[in-house]
Formats: C-alpha cells, structure tokens, sequence
C-alpha cells in the first residue's frame, strides 16, 4: 500500500481540526480545546522555533563556507536582495491595485467601526506604543539594530534573527578568508550539526498533521463572532486575492521564466511548508521545513539554499509588504480619507522597507502596519478596525511570505548552476 504523502496527512490534519473546533464551539466545549487540544500545537510550533536558530546558524555557515571566495558571496547576495526587493515591491502595488478597485473601507458602516475600534482599542493601544518606540529611534537605526553587542542576547529571542544572521555572515566570511586547513574542522563541526539539526526536523514532521489539528481547532473556537467578519469581508477578500495572485500566479510564473520548472512540480515540491506556514503564521517557525523541501523536493543545492532562506524568512515579507498596502488604504477609506498618488507611492517605499523590519513571527506585520499608516497621515487607531480578521489573513500572508523565499532561491541558484532540475519530478 502506498503511504500517504506528508501534504495530504495536514491537509487531513486541517480540515479534522476545523470541523472539530465547530463541534466542540456548538457543543459549548471551547474551554475543553483551549486547554487540553491547544497546547499541544504551541508545543509544536516552540519545538520548531527552538531549532530555528541552530538551524540558521548552522545552514548559513555551511552555505557560505561552501562558496569558493568573497566574490561569489557578493554576487549571490546580490541576486538574493535584488530579487527580494523586486518581489516586495511588485507584491505592494498588487496590493495597491486590488484595494483602489474594490474600494472595501467603504462597505463598513460606522456602527460596525464604532464596535470594532471599542473591541479592539487596548491591542491596538500596545501596537501603537511599540511602532512609536521604533519610530523616534531615528532612520539609521534599523542598521544599529543589525549589529548585536551580544551574540548570546541576539539568538536569545527569534526576533532578533537578523541580528543573528549579521553575525554568522561576518563568521562565515572570516571561515573564508582563513586558510583551508584552519577551517575545515570549522566546517566539519558545523556540517555534523546541520546534519543534526535535519533530523531533528524530519522527526518533529512526523508529528505535524496532530499539531495542525491542534492550532486549527483553537484558532475555530477562539475565532470573533461571525458579524465582525461579515462586516470586515470586502477588505479580507482584497487581502486574499492579492496573496492568491501572488502566491497563484507571481511565484510559479518567475520559477517557470528563471528555471524552468512546472506549475505542478513547484507546488509538489513547497505544499507541505505552505500547509505548515498557514497553520503557524510563522515563517520563522516554518523554515526549518522550507530548507527541507527547498533542497530536497525543488532541485536548489544546500549551499544557496542555506544562505538564501534565512535571509528571506527575516527581510522578504511580500504577503506582509501586500497586506500593510492594503491594510493603510482601507482604514483611509473607512475614515474618509482619500489618497493622492503621491501618498500612496510613500505606502509603496514603507511598505517595503517596513517587512524588512517585521520579525518572522505572528502578527509582526500589525506592528509596522502602524509605521505604514503614520508616514501616510492615517489614524493609527485604525488598526483596531482589522484586529477582527488579521489571524486568519496572516495565515495566508505566511504562505506567500515562504513561496517567496522559495521561489527566489530556485532563481538565484538556476543563475549560478546549483539548481537541479533533473531531480524535480515533471520539472521540464
């Protein structure tokens, strides 16, 4: 008998978590889920952060060890951050486009935003208190931020990955530059530890589909009442249309232009960090599977691999960089505010300066929404009016956040000879 692929057993996983959490919610066992069921998706989901910095650590330091000189890590960083930034900006003015068409601040009656801003103004409140901390910081400071004072301090807490990520770069250019007998017991270590740290996620796998059903069925019962999102439906569906377009039609179309590959074989090759993505809302969470399908499943050797994917999950948030497009224009709507061009090209920079910014972890994204909606001279108390819908949606926007990263690694390493297509099934 064949064995069910991983994709399906979460996709199982997802729709027996869901149709739990709707029973559990009718028969009134909501408590029941939150406390016995639920814990078992955190425990998950911290299992997979725990190894997300040994995981970066190692991989980055074997992916630029690997590399012959300075040169071709200057020209694969190149191509990455090129890449990166294209996608983010296209991802920003589909936003864009899809938010002025649709108009859907202007579907929302003031009752609807009186109750929405009432719920929600305490999230709201610390959401604004901490982009405002950020913000009188100054320009340069995201560039002080990049440099820790403590490695200990900066792998201690997953928001400071790119911290994290500065160090080992710095590291594995010294491991360059040293002469190859001083680092080959260097690389050695590092390599035994990667290996390790690839275990460790194919074990943690093994228990992905329960820990889907876990996180699906809390997310049911713990979801706002069905008004709030009926009332808030336009602009989620603005959302995901973008997302779709992005992750649909976007990713698979650049991974056809630069490699090669098939619309199917792609999607075959990245479904179960997808599935996994949308069940975390992390993509810092779902890199260790990312790497995994990435190399395994889509051809990219681990050398690009290892030193694109990291970045990515730290500073290439498109589905992110697309929400807070859409996101600031339709709290401009619903408080009667309309946009000149001008304004709207000042979301296209923020926004896509701000998910470089934004943390690999749920909800980052509503942090620097609030930076988004300040340049633009929106009501940052606005973001109350989303808090109903933005689980859900940052959900989906972590799968575009991780196809994105996919989609550029096979790119960068088709450009410098390390794809094989050969190994992808149904790949020409």
């Amino acid at each position: 008998m064949r064995k069910l692929a991983l994709h399906w057993k979460i996709i199982i996983g997802m729709v027996l978590g869901v149709a739990f959490g709707f029973a559990a919610s009718a028969a009134g066992a909501t408590e029941f889920v939150v406390d016995w069921i639920k814990p078992f998706g955190i425990i998950f989901i911290n299992a997979l952060k725990l190894i997300a910095i040994p995981l970066i650590v190692a991989s980055l330091i074997k992916g630029i060890s690997d590399l012959q000189d300075i040169s071709q890590l200057s020209r694969i960083g190149g191509r990455t951050l090129g890449l990166f930034l294209m996608t983010t900006v296209t991802a920003v003015i589909i936003g864009l486009g899809i938010v002025n068409l649709v108009n859907p601040g202007k579907v929302v009656s003031p009752e609807t935003r009186e109750q929405l801003l009432a719920a929600y103004a305490s999230d709201a409140s610390q959401r604004i208190e901490i982009a405002t901390s950020q913000a009188d910081q100054g320009p340069l400071h995201f560039l002080v931020e990049m440099v820790p004072e403590n490695l200990v301090g900066a792998a201690a807490y997953n928001g400071n990955m790119l911290q994290v990520i500065f160090f080992v770069v710095f590291f594995g250019i010294g491991l360059i530059l040293i002469p190859p007998d001083k680092a080959r017991p260097v690389k050695a270590f590092f390599d035994g530890v990667n290996e390790v740290v690839l275990k460790l996620i194919d074990l943690l796998m093994a228990t992905a589909p329960y820990a889907v059903f876990a996180l699906l069925a809390a997310l049911v019962v713990e979801a706002p009442s069905a008004d709030l999102f009926a009332a808030l439906l336009s602009y989620s569906l603005c959302v995901l249309l973008g997302l779709g377009i992005l992750t649909l039609g976007l990713y698979p179309l650049l991974v056809r232009l630069f490699t090669g590959v098939g619309y199917g074989a792609f999607f075959r090759g990245i479904a179960p960090a997808q599935l996994l993505a949308f069940s975390t809302s992390s993509s810092a969470a779902t890199l260790p599977v990312t790497l995994e399908r990435t190399t395994g499943h889509l051809g990219v050797s681990e050398e690009i691999a290892s030193f694109v994917l990291p970045i990515g999950a730290t500073v290439n948030m498109d589905g992110t960089s697309l929400h807070q497009a859409v996101a600031a224009v339709f709290v401009a709507q619903v408080f009667g505010l309309e946009l000149d061009l001008a304004t709207q090209l000042g979301i296209v920079l923020t926004a896509s300066m701000a998910s470089i910014g934004a943390a690999a972890v749920p909800s980052a994204g509503i942090v620097m929404l609030v930076i988004v909606l300040g340049q633009a001279g929106i009501p940052v108390e606005g973001i109350a009016l989303i808090f109903a819908v933005d689980r859900p949606l940052d959900m989906c926007r972590t799968i575009a956040n991780i196809t994105g990263d996919a989609t550029v690694s096979m790119a960068v390493a088709k450009s410098v000879g390390k794809l094989d297509v050969d190994s992808i099934a149904g790949g020409g």
